[in-house]
């Protein structure tokens, strides 16, 4: 597998501890999504775009970054090679899979949040500048006389300029183009995007996947115990399992999950205490934080409930995740953070969010 340079800025579309989903070269768990894509494209029946949702850590990236390597690599869906592969898989070696790996491939472009190097933290979102000059590979002819595609991740990162933007390009999309947006509360994607997307659902991991996974990402043994349970804890998210790999971070979850028990009176003091837990500016410790109050506030956007409530809900995790990301952004103060986000979810709770 390969690896990114040492001296490389971060990623916002890495999971700390983990590969970049691009050097990935296993999918687990999601084999019948696979076979969907490649069906699909065998078959000439393939969507321009498509919206890949599902919980964070599930391995929406992995298989973006899949079928994106196949596409590029077997441009010609008729040719022997592309009508005899059974998987998406592309050799590690192929050129189309080393440009990729090195982020030099002519007919791609991958739209994220980047790093500032200014202010030593990922932008907040994903800045239109950066969308517009990805995009402005589609008005091109693509240089391999292929496809040309896009990687967004993820769909949450878009301000309404930016999916504004994007929504061009998905309306009236160049012959041989592919767009895949990453989107793990597919659900809150614009509607005019998610309409004229096709939706791939990606389910959450059984624990034996999961550990499977953790050990892939990151080298560690399936059967230690750490490995065991944390992706026993994870809730079928590798990138929840990864930041659960310790025992403070198995610790830092429980009492997360102790006040979510609470709602919506927690107690002030375990609040103190999380807040004490969360300080530092170590940056997975916060994720981890996170990854938890979306997994409860996602859990209250899939049930069937009125619509006056789930919109109430969105609301709550909106508010929240900015709230967060100005304390990424900024190197703010964690412990204001908890309680303004307990805050909002006793709020929620008590409103039957």
């Amino acid at each position: 597998m390969s690896k990114a340079p040492p001296d490389a800025p971060p990623e916002s579309d890495a999971f700390p501890g983990a590969p970049h989903p691009r050097l990935a070269t296993r999918l687990i768990g999601h084999a019948a999504a696979e076979t969907e894509m490649l069906a699909t494209y065998r078959e000439g029946r393939l969507a321009h775009a498509w919206l890949i949702g599902g919980r964070e850590g599930v391995g929406k990236a992995t298989l973006a970054w899949r079928f994106a390597r196949f596409v590029l690599a077997n441009p010609d869906p008729g040719a022997p090679a592309a009508r005899a592969a059974t998987s998406l898989a592309v050799a590690p070696d192929h050129p189309a899979a080393r440009q990729l790996a090195a982020l030099a491939h002519p007919d791609f472009a991958l739209l994220r949040r980047e790093w500032n190097p200014k202010a030593k933290a990922f932008f907040s979102e994903i800045r239109v500048e950066d969308l517009r000059d990805g995009l402005d590979m589609f008005h091109l002819s693509a240089a391999f006389g292929g496809w040309r595609v896009a990687i967004v991740d993820s769909a949450e990162d878009l301000n309404r300029s930016g999916a504004n933007s994007l929504l061009k390009i998905v309306e009236e999309p160049p012959p041989r183009s592919l767009i895949l947006i990453v989107a793990h509360r597919p659900g809150q994607a614009p509607a005019t995007i998610r309409s004229r997307c096709r939706r791939l659902l990606l389910r959450p991991l059984d624990p034996a996947d999961v550990v499977r996974a953790v050990a892939a990402a990151t080298g560690r043994n399936a059967d230690d115990t750490e490995v065991q349970d944390a992706s026993a804890a994870a809730e079928g998210s590798v990138a929840r399992a990864i930041s659960l790999l310790d025992g403070p971070a198995l610790a830092l979850r429980q009492r997360v999950l102790d006040l979510f028990a609470q709602l919506p009176d927690p107690d002030p003091r375990a609040l103190h205490a999380l807040g004490d837990a969360l300080g530092g500016s170590e940056p997975a410790t916060l994720a981890a934080f996170m990854d938890l109050v979306n997994g409860w506030l996602s859990a209250r956007l899939t049930d069937a409930r009125p619509a006056p409530r789930l919109a109430r809900t969105a609301e709550v995790w909106e508010k929240v995740n900015r709230a967060a990301r100005d304390v990424e952004t900024y190197n703010l103060e964690r412990k204001p953070l908890v309680f303004a986000v307990f805050g909002l979810l006793a709020d929620a709770a008590r409103a039957g969010a």
